[in-house]
């Protein structure tokens, strides 16, 4: 009998040692599981050295129940160390606060990571850019999330309905919804073209009214 007891009585607290550590185990995972919703790029930061490597890399960023940007790749190398990530041809998308979308693409991009979330991010080879009807091309291209632009280095080209600029450097101001061509900037307008945007843009408005 005594041993029953006894063989009882450390069943029982081995069970509650169980579900103490289950329950241990559950709330840190529910409070990673909100540092990673928050965060989703801190999540890189528990992958194990073998998993560095990574197919099919998509990240996105939610702020106050809107969704900010996204990045798509279809493969990326994460180095812990550095903070950093290299991303093989990359897909992202900036959700404006006004619901507009800027999309950007290019051969390869280089992700730096501070401590929170994204820092900057470098597009490299055949940089394109589809914003407010327009196709902006470079070679190289800087995404600076602090100040919400997108800044060109190089000699890009922007070309919309009748219209096309190029410039030695070029900053966009994503909330702000403005371009700049610096230096060396050259025009091409194509009357035509800009005549019959303004006038379906008027017979558009004349149908609302």
């Amino acid at each position: 009998m005594r041993k029953r007891r006894r063989f009882i009585l450390l069943l029982v607290i081995f069970l509650s040692l169980g579900g103490v550590g289950y329950k241990v185990a559950e709330s840190i995972w529910i409070m990673k599981a909100r540092e990673f919703r928050k965060n989703p790029l801190k999540a890189l930061d528990y992958l194990p050295d073998s998993a560095l490597h990574m197919k099919d890399f998509r990240r996105a960023k939610i702020e106050e129940g809107r969704k900010v940007w996204e990045l798509f790749g279809d493969e990326a190398n994460y180095y812990k160390e550095q903070k950093e990530a290299i991303i093989k041809k990359p897909r992202f998308y900036y959700y404006d606060k006004k619901g507009q979308t800027v999309e950007t693409t290019g051969d390869m991009a280089h992700v730096y990571l501070n401590e929170k979330e994204l820092e900057k991010m470098e597009l490299q080879g055949a940089v394109e850019v589809t914003y407010q009807g327009y196709v902006l091309n470079s070679e190289h291209a800087v995404y600076l999330p602090d100040k919400q632009q997108i800044v060109f280095p190089n000699k890009t080209t922007m070309v919309g309905d009748g219209l096309a600029l190029e410039g030695s450097s070029m900053e966009v101001e994503l909330d702000d919804r403005k371009m700049r061509l610096l230096r060396n900037v050259k025009t091409r307008i194509e009357p035509d073209t800009l005549a019959k945007k303004k006038k379906d843009s008027n017979s558009n408005l004349a149908r609302g009214g």
